[in-house]
């Protein structure tokens, strides 16, 4: 199994998928999972299903489910089976490897966006592995095309593209380019807002509403839930990742 992410950011490309279930109770997660789990209902929602969240300031008239659709609407305990697939451990080991001819030539983990100039592969056990690509933008490598290009026509067992917009800025010129590359190579492909703490709730509603009537008119290829996720504050990651788990078949 395979994934990736094309940065500008574009994605990432998944393998497999299972059905999910009502909530009982977490037998089994990761100890930052359980700490969510002990949230407030109202805090513990903002954090795991913020599309959710977000649905409660709109207009009654409006209609919650312009943003969120309820396509995957997971329980908690499957989000809570998801969180221990991406848990390392003796048995369920995360590897890395990169792309770059040289180790030393691998960028490091923890430089900010725009630095990654080769393919890194993450591989998550015996699940899936995740697959981080360059980016699409100005910072792009000079080899961008073959190599990001070529991968995504040729690699037939990636299950999903993941194309990472900046829900501050909304859907540039950049991102369009990257959406006519999965919409042209026919790769089914998520879209996930990015920095959701860096705005107002009142404009990243309205962000949140246009992206999501760009999906609804203007693409056939992509999921048409949005998944947006904070790297701070960690808002929408359990449930991206338990979108992950599922796509690949990890859950079943």
């Amino acid at each position: 199994m395979a994934a990736a992410r094309l940065s500008h950011r574009m994605g990432r490309l998944l393998e497999k998928a299972p059905a999910l279930g009502p909530w009982t109770r977490v037998y089994s997660t990761s100890p930052a999972f359980a700490e969510v789990l002990r949230l407030p209902q109202k805090q513990l929602t903002k954090v795991v299903y913020p599309l959710r969240e977000l649905g409660q300031h709109l207009a009654a008239d409006s209609g919650p489910g312009l943003i969120e659709q309820r396509l995957f609407d997971p329980s908690l305990e499957d989000i809570g089976r998801a969180e221990s697939i991406f848990e390392a451990t003796a048995r369920n080991r995360i590897e890395y490897l990169s792309s770059a001819v040289r180790l030393d030539h691998a960028p490091s983990l923890q430089q900010p966006e725009g630095h990654t100039k080769k393919m890194n592969f993450f591989k998550v056990g015996k699940h899936f592995t995740l697959v981080d690509m360059p980016g699409y933008g100005y910072r792009a490598p000079e080899d961008f095309v073959d190599m990001v290009e070529t991968y995504l026509k040729e690699r037939n067992n990636l299950k999903r593209t993941f194309l990472l917009v900046d829900s501050v800025v909304g859907i540039t010129k950049l991102d369009n380019i990257a959406i006519e590359m999965c919409e042209e190579f026919a790769l089914p492909y998520v879209m996930i807002l990015t920095k959701i703490d860096k705005s107002s709730k009142g404009y990243l509603l309205k962000q949140v509403l246009q992206i999501q009537k760009f999906v609804n008119t203007q693409t056939q290829g992509c999921f048409p839930q949005l998944f947006p996720i904070s790297a701070v504050t960690n808002s929408g990651v359990h449930l991206l990742k338990c979108f992950i788990a599922d796509i690949t078949g990890s859950l079943k």
